[in-house]
């Protein structure tokens, strides 16, 4: 089974809110790409959701790839 990426194959959001909830979406959807062992992610949960530096490296994650739609929709602006 494959894993959509970009979800409905756009990063055309309406508003910043929008645009920020589809970053979360495509990160979780790379974590999922990643280790696609349903139970083995949640063995791991419990070790980064414990550790800071990991919490801060999937917030990193998360600007990236709303860094990446922002663009994408020319931040909002026409």
């Amino acid at each position: 089974m494959s894993t959509t990426l970009v979800p409905d194959n756009t990063l055309i959001t309406a508003t910043p809110e929008e645009g920020r909830q589809l970053a979360i979406k495509m990160a979780r959807l790379v974590i999922k790409a990643t280790q696609p062992d349903d139970s083995i992610r949640s063995k791991l949960r419990d070790i980064y959701a414990n550790d800071a530096a990991m919490l801060i490296q999937a917030g990193h994650v998360v600007a990236i790839e709303f860094a990446t739609i922002a663009a994408a929709n020319n931040y909002w602006r026409t």
